[in-house]
């Protein structure tokens, strides 16, 4: 008896080419690591990130019980590491999420809708793409810290950190959605359900996101390790988180300048920070390749 091969999806046909790609597989292994580190980090480190340790000050790695050494204020390294994934991760997924969000709906009603609106929504984008990232960062960044009214230092440099980011993030989006739904929806089935009369956003959110959520996905794994390193930029140069919260940008700041003598304050916060991009840049290129359905 013949048996018919059941049909697969393209989200099934794409998960199996993944699983194909080691390199994207280990990465995508490495970032839930990560993402596990940084949420059970209070139980992971070995001592509070801003407890200090006076007799202790800059030892060495693996010398007086501290396998990564300690700082200049006699604070366990490893400890501020684990801790500073915590806000490093944070900032560069919530902004990225949100980046998605507001790109994804201001792309999707400009391309669906057209005509002038589409034209003077474009024209927007067009305006905020022209000036320089870090202009428009630094920018939105000391505006509101500025006006904000919260009392935390952490917070507020969070907030402000997560706004700034936000605001440069999603314009990049927008356009990408934009041209996709114009290409979606001069599809037939797309003209099929205008003529039978289905609502524009119901043939938005069944129709024409499922098919555009693959790059938009793809687009968001390379969204957030820019937007770690970013963070960690900001921080570097005195505009992000300042101690004693630590990011990996606050730690390679610190370590910056003793380095010449003390080098392991700067090297343990850079591999951090450079495996973890490596990473989710690798898993984002084999979800390109997953993703696309010419390959």
């Amino acid at each position: 008896m013949n048996h018919l091969k059941k049909s697969s999806s393209l989200w099934q046909d794409s998960l199996k080419r993944l699983k194909k790609n080691n390199a994207s597989v280990i990465s995508f292994y490495f970032i839930v690591f990560i993402c596990l580190i940084a949420i059970f980090a209070p139980l992971l480190s070995p001592f509070a990130f801003d407890k200090q340790h006076i007799d202790f000050i800059l030892s060495s790695p693996n010398q007086n019980g501290f396998l990564f050494g300690t700082d200049s204020l006699g604070r366990d390294l490893l400890s501020r590491i684990i801790y500073g994934s915590r806000m490093s991760m944070a900032v560069g997924i919530i902004t990225a999420l949100i980046s998605m969000l507001v790109g994804t709906v201001y792309g999707g009603v400009s391309g669906w809708i057209g005509g002038r609106v589409d034209a003077f929504m474009m024209r927007v984008v067009d305006i905020l793409i022209s000036i320089p990232s870090l202009v428009l960062l630094i920018l939105v960044k000391v505006v509101f810290d500025s006006v904000s009214l919260f009392e935390d230092p952490e917070l507020k440099a969070l907030t402000g950190m997560l706004l700034a980011l936000s605001v440069v993030g999603w314009v990049t989006l927008a356009r990408i959605v934009r041209g996709q739904v114009l290409q979606v929806k001069s599809l037939t089935y797309i003209e099929a359900s205008k003529a039978l009369g289905i609502p524009s956003y119901l043939i938005l959110l069944k129709h024409i996101l499922p098919n555009i959520l693959g790059p938009i996905i793809v687009l968001l794994t390379f969204q957030i390790p820019s937007n770690i390193l970013t963070e960690s930029f900001l921080s570097f140069i005195g505009l992000g988180l300042q101690p004693p919260y630590s990011s990996w940008g606050v730690l390679a700041a610190d370590g910056w300048r003793s380095m010449r003598h003390y080098p392991h304050l700067i090297i343990f916060p850079s591999i951090a920070l450079g495996v973890t991009m490596l990473a989710f840049n690798l898993f984002g290129d084999g979800l390109r390749d997953a993703l696309d359905p010419k390959s």
